[in-house]
């Protein structure tokens, strides 16, 4: 009889990688979940989800089938042409494949094809047990998991993440008997290695949270990683602020523990004179620990460390984590203090010792193409230019700093401190942090005007040497981050609404390059910048289709490139749209195929047809009403308006025949498409909405 059962795998290992764990947990469960579908076996999945601990990889479903369906088998034998001989007895092709399927040859059935009628073996048989085969099922969900280093133990073949040390796999009540990977399947789990270092036995997998906890194991991660931000934030309210909990790190702490415990932390204030970025990158980054704010949204000498552990003595274990970020605190005090006696023009003054590239020459080369860019592009927004110059003369010198070459994350933001002691203005200051915006994916840009003309300048120059350099990217190879950088540039142009034509300023950065590729122009790198944006537009609900139909049309920049795609994006949903794009579609190729040249102008008098002269009128009216909208860029409106054309568009294709036999009017009907096609696509080529 076939019954539905909770099922449990468990997978329990050493230490697993932490930055990889969520990944792996979600690979087994998938794998698991597909390899019980492809065998056709039931499953109920209801709320189930991946369960892991640093420890541990874990399938807990609430029910699954205890065998497969019946499994239909057909096997398709030899055409009747070849099985049968001329006196309608069986050919040896025929008796080999009734032997072969186990059966007597007046047991097979006959069906057809387009080839015509031929012998088939039709064939069922009782599923198998589940139990049977989920040793398989497991294995192969555990050969396709993502394993970034996978490691051999002992003297075996085999490999995995970490060494393993017990498998659970129970269905219903029952143990599965599963071996792979050195250990053989029982209903032993383990507790905290700590707190709880002995066996914990399931009777059935309902039991496995709960008993799971009881031994000091919260085996699921969004319980533990709740626990861990309640636990932090409390801990951060208790010293009078608030906690500063990056996601990254809170879901790499949720890898490292299983029973997570606060331990709220200090250190002296003399720290606090040097940059916080260094202290908070040294708590975060290096010790995974949580940086509290104090209420006016500064760091504090506070910090909250997670223990795997509810230790009897805290106190030690706070002693241990504040003994810990001590030393690179020192160091940080110490190079920020060194900085400040070196100066700022000093570290620029080194930057021409240090190579940017061998072809591009110099960081100070740079710096110099980086200066002229800013101060011509922020007389161009509105900007000061000799700030932007002063910004971009700055902007390289901290690479030259003791603090990042200890904290390379901090360039920019240590340039920032450093201007700021030496009294140069704030705008300037601001700007040498800003530039590096967006530093990462989901950033937002450089926020003042004079941070987004460096943020732009140094990435026209990183682009235009890189691809004069021949540094072009080429699959996964982009050591110069040049995506990125077309991203960050088009993001900036874009977001901060700088009506700039991208071709022009690319054009100006790489006539300064001191090397010229021969077969790059600012052509190739303008269309590498914008195909940055195909992603980008995705991920806001772009469809490829909307992104090409403003890709073929003239833009004067990228904020109107955005605007022609928001409205192009209104236009799609219209019920017109469709048949709009598709006449669009149909014009453009009836005038590519056009033979002779399509004349600029439409005679009247050469109308034949009632509807040729209703559809011209009716385009006469849309570029009236829609001329001065394109000059204020209002192209919600234009399209709007021109959708108004389909019913005299319907009309035309219905009662005329465009390949006229007369010259004149084949010509005349040629233009009048030529005037339509041309409105029509005025703010998009809508012809690429059409399928």
């Amino acid at each position: 009889m076939n019954t539905m059962q909770p099922l449990l795998i468990e997978l329990g290992t050493e230490e697993l990688p932490v930055k990889a764990l969520p990944g792996l947990a979600r690979a087994f469960f998938g794998g698991v979940i597909e390899g019980l579908a492809k065998r056709g076996i039931a499953f109920e999945r209801d709320e189930a989800k991946p369960l892991y601990t640093p420890r541990r990889l874990a399938v807990l479903l609430p029910g699954v089938a205890s065998e497969q369906p019946e499994q239909s088998a057909e096997v398709m034998g030899p055409y009747l042409n070849i099985a049968l001989d001329g006196e309608g007895q069986p050919t040896r092709a025929l008796q080999g494949f009734a032997a072969k399927a186990g059966v007597e040859w007046t047991a097979l059935e006959k069906t057809t094809d387009n080839k015509g009628e031929r012998f088939v073996h039709r064939s069922v048989k009782p599923g198998a047990r589940t139990a049977d085969l989920l040793g398989d099922i497991v294995r192969d969900a555990l050969a396709a998991m993502p394993i970034p280093k996978p490691m051999r133990w002992g003297d075996h073949d085999y490999s995995f993440a970490r060494p393993v040390h017990w498998l659970v796999a129970l269905l219903g009540s029952e143990v599965v008997e599963i071996e792979l990977l050195g250990v053989r399947s029982d209903r032993m789990s383990r507790g905290h290695r700590f707190m709880h270092d002995k066996p914990v036995w399931f009777t059935a997998p309902d039991d496995y949270v709960e008993s799971l906890r009881a031994a000091k194991v919260l085996v699921d991660a969004d319980e533990r990683r709740e626990r861990i931000v309640q636990q932090v934030r409390a801990a951060a309210s208790a010293c009078g602020g608030e906690a500063r909990i990056d996601p990254g790190i809170l879901e790499e702490v949720n890898g490292l523990v299983e029973w997570p415990s606060a331990v709220t932390c200090g250190f002296e204030t003399e720290f606090l004179a040097i940059p916080a970025e260094a202290l908070i990158a040294t708590m975060e980054t290096n010790q995974k620990f949580f940086p509290v704010l104090g209420e006016d949204g500064k760091l504090s000498e506070h910090f909250v460390g997670i223990a795997n552990i509810e230790s009897t003595d805290v106190e030690q274990v706070r002693k241990g984590y504040e003994r810990v970020i001590r030393p690179r605190f020192s160091d940080a005090k110490f190079f920020f203090v060194e900085d400040m006696k070196q100066g700022l023009a000093s570290m620029v003054e080194g930057l021409a010792q240090v190579t940017y590239q061998n072809k591009l020459g110099s960081m100070a080369d740079k710096v110099a193409r980086v200066a002229a860019l800013a101060e011509a592009i922020a007389g161009q927004i509105g900007a000061d230019p000799v700030q932007a110059r002063r910004a971009a003369e700055l902007s390289k010198a901290d690479l030259q700093s003791l603090m990042v070459g200890e904290f390379p994350e901090l360039q920019g933001i240590a340039g920032r401190y450093y201007a700021a002691v030496e009294n140069e203005p704030e705008a300037v200051a601001n700007a040498i942090d800003e530039a590096y915006l967006p530093r990462v994916s989901g950033d937002a840009i450089a926020p003042s005007p004079l941070g987004q003309v460096l943020a732009i300048a140094e990435r026209l120059d990183t682009l235009a040497g890189g691809f004069a350099a021949g540094l072009k990217p080429t699959g996964n190879k982009d050591p110069f981050a040049l995506r990125r950088n077309a991203l960050g540039l088009a993001r900036t142009l874009l977001e901060g609404g700088h009506e700039l034509l991208l071709h022009d300023l690319v054009e100006r950065a790489l006539a300064a390059q001191p090397v010229q590729h021969p077969d790059i122009g600012a052509f190739d790198i303008t269309a590498f910048v914008y195909d940055r944006l195909r992603g980008y537009y995705a991920d806001r609900g772009v469809s490829p289709q909307q992104f090409e139909a403003v890709s073929h049309v003239a833009h004067d920049s990228l904020p109107d490139f955005g605007r022609r795609l928001a409205a192009i994006g209104e236009f799609a949903t219209l019920p017109e749209a469709a048949a709009l794009a598709a006449a669009n579609k149909r014009s453009r190729n009836i005038l590519r195929k056009a033979d002779g040249v399509v004349p600029d102008t439409v005679d009247a008098a050469l109308f034949a047809e009632p509807a040729e002269r209703e559809l011209a009128d009716a385009i006469d009216a849309a570029i009236a009403d829609t001329d001065p909208l394109l000059d204020a860029g209002d192209y919600v409106a234009v399209l709007g308006r021109l959708a108004r054309l389909r019913p005299q568009v319907d009309a035309f294709f219905e009662q005329v025949m465009v390949n006229a036999d007369d010259p004149a009017v084949r010509s005349n009907r040629l233009a009048l498409l030529r005037r339509l096609s041309d409105r029509l696509g005025s703010v998009a080529a809508i012809e690429h909405l059409s399928v």
